[in-house]
């Protein structure tokens, strides 16, 4: 279907973009690694790795349950954003909760640090070694372990691939409430530990509210079973909210029941052109209240954005080119009721001139083609050098002032300055890109981003979570009482301080 008034068809759209998940190890253009974050980090007073230990892991483990070599550690030890490698010379691979206590109950009682990983797709750091960590890597552990088709709740373990937990679900006729652009590689159980939000959160919420239960391994090794399955359970404290968004440092998620919802049968995406940001502005309020029954993602870029893939990726957008773009996606499960709804919608926006061009597109094929714009401007970024990227909430009215200020700020010593974001819950994303990594460059972003966003009430972390690239920024965000309280509730839970070190906490 295409609006009336619209410019472009998408039959001169559908094969411009051929689509591909993000590798299980981030893409294979390396940046320069560079160290000036962990530059006042220094390393823990934990025990160095010997022969005894390994053949400890090796009875535990067998010999296909740990890697030693160091090719194949590299994909381990270097985050997704090229820009810090660990020296990890072990990385484990359990397959159950079982195994994964027993590590724990080891390694507590040896001394030995441990950095839990999933699919390592982070971008703050928070699932590498900082220095010689054991990785613990829970990417053998991917096995659905029951579903309910009446209510829809889905047990699995953590190592599972979001993507292949939508397609299982899918085939039950239901959607996981969880969307990532990193949706093919990152594992549910890092979406779990960092409380990631992603493409649905305006429909579906976090994670908080769509975790019914979790079975963790504590750092002494203890199993803790809140594998609750009832979406109403009001019996004390619901510890299960303890590990969602601390990133490993607690414990590690080996379990999990995911509240799935009833999958709509109808989709269409619309891909709108503004003129100015007070445009995208008026746009996102106009759809969120014409179309509230309908609306699963309200997604924008700018058109440095576009920029980037058209540059780097030679990929193009449907429409003619505007300073702002909009994405727009309703999902139902009368296709009619779906199209009556969004054209009414569309045209208001036409008639207030709040958008100026656009296309629809309700084919499976082509609804990817117009999220591929928008999922791979992280891909396209990475091609320009050294990335330094920024996951912020604001309010709307300060959403895309601080790009703005930023790129007056930085000038000519950046290659580029983009932004891109969730319009349906604030989240915006702010890229700048240099050649190579520039200390100038990150001394006049960090901590200014932080202390512009926390005067505007904002926050530092949107989805992304603190790992260490942020570690030392938290009190723009927490009170002292609050870091202190979390301090206390890291010494309480792992005292030996053996798990997942100098992350989150200052």
């Amino acid at each position: 279907m295409l609006l009336k008034k619209f410019s472009f068809s998408l039959r001169h759209f559908a094969t411009i973009f051929t689509y591909s998940s993000i590798p299980k190890h981030g893409l294979l253009c390396y940046h320069k690694i560079h160290k000036s974050k962990l530059s006042s980090v220094a390393r823990g007073k934990f025990n160095t790795l010997t022969s005894k230990d390994i053949e400890f892991f090796s009875s535990l483990l067998g010999s296909s349950g740990i890697i030693q070599n160091v090719e194949e550690l590299d994909s381990y030890n270097v985050d997704w954003m090229k820009s810090h490698k660990g020296k990890s010379s072990l990385a484990l691979r359990p397959r159950t909760t079982e195994e994964v206590s027993e590590i724990l109950k080891y390694c507590n009682k040896q001394i030995l640090a441990v950095c839990p990983q999933g699919g390592n797709t982070g971008l703050v750091g928070g699932s590498i070694p900082i220095f010689d960590e054991i990785i613990v890597s829970t990417s053998l552990m991917n096995k659905v372990i029951h579903f309910d088709d009446n209510t829809g709740v889905l047990q699995c373990q953590s190592g599972s691939i979001l993507e292949t937990l939508e397609n299982f679900a899918n085939e039950k006729g239901y959607t996981v409430p969880v969307d990532l652009g990193a949706k093919g590689s990152c594992h549910i159980g890092g979406n779990i530990s960092t409380n990631a939000g992603g493409l649905r959160f305006i429909r579906y919420g976090s994670l908080h509210g769509n975790i019914l239960g979790l079975k963790v391994v504590l750092p002494n090794g203890e199993i803790l079973d809140c594998m609750n399955t009832m979406r109403k359970n009001n019996t004390g404290y619901d510890l299960k909210h303890m590990f969602i968004g601390s990133e490993g440092t607690l414990g590690i998620v080996t379990e999990a029941a995911i509240l799935c919802y009833p999958k709509s049968t109808e989709t269409a995406v619309a891909f709108l052109g503004c003129n100015t940001f007070q445009d995208v502005l008026s746009t996102a309020k106009m759809v969120r209240q014409m179309l509230p029954e309908l609306l699963s993602s309200l997604e924008m870029l700018d058109n440095q954005s576009a920029d980037t893939l058209r540059d780097n990726l030679k990929l193009t957008v449907p429409i003619a080119t505007h300073p702002f773009y909009v994405l727009v996606e309703i999902s139902g499960t009368d296709a009619q009721y779906n199209e009556q709804k969004l054209n009414e919608c569309l045209s208001l926006l036409m008639e207030k001139n709040h958008i100026s061009d656009g296309t629809i597109a309700t084919e499976p094929s082509r609804i990817k083609a117009i999220w591929s714009i928008r999922e791979r401007i992280t891909e396209a970024l990475l091609k320009e050098g050294h990335g330094y990227k920024y996951d912020i909430s604001l309010q709307l009215s300060d959403f895309y002032k601080i790009v703005e200020v930023m790129r007056e700020r930085l000038g000519q010593k950046v290659t580029r300055c983009v932004a891109y974001g969730h319009l349906g819950d604030g989240n915006l994303h702010f890229n700048a890109t240099s050649r190579t990594f520039d200390p100038e460059v990150l001394a006049l972003i960090e901590p200014f981003i932080y202390e512009w966003t926390s005067e505007r009430k904002g926050s530092i972390s949107a989805e992304h979570g603190i790992g260490y690239k942020k570690r030392d920024y938290l009190h723009y965000n927490k009170t002292n009482e609050a870091i202190n309280l979390m301090k206390s509730m890291k010494a309480l839970i792992d005292p030996q301080g053996i798990l997942n070190p100098y992350k989150v906490l200052p």
